[in-house]
């Protein structure tokens, strides 16, 4: 077995939103250990996956992300460039943004 304290991540400062009184920035961090290197997928899933199905939290928003400049260099990057990408897609000039459609994010069945 494995020491939870070396694998947990760790809050290490909690600063009020001007103006806001029930908003609070929160600046976590999580040892590189927890992430698959060279995993694009691991990573954000591991940030964000299923922080929406904690019941305590009503609103969330990831505002900034660092990852240590050893551990961007595992990234192998896609096997053809964007270029191609654009021209399957017949998209230029902006940004190409994807996601995973989960059942328990969005709206409620309901709505």
């Amino acid at each position: 077995l494995t020491s939870l304290d070396r694998y947990k991540g760790r809050c290490y400062d909690i600063e009020p939103v001007p103006g806001e009184e029930t908003q609070f920035i929160a600046y976590v961090a999580y040892p590189l250990d927890l992430f698959e290197e060279g995993s694009v997928t691991n990573l954000f899933t591991s940030i964000v996956g299923n922080v929406f199905g904690f019941k305590a939290l009503r609103a969330l928003r990831l505002e900034d992300l660092r990852i240590p400049p050893a551990y961007s260099k595992t990234f192998q990057g896609p096997p053809h460039g964007i270029q191609v990408e654009r021209d399957k897609l017949n998209k230029y000039g902006r940004p190409l943004l994807g996601c995973t459609i989960k059942p328990k994010l969005g709206l409620s069945a309901k709505n």
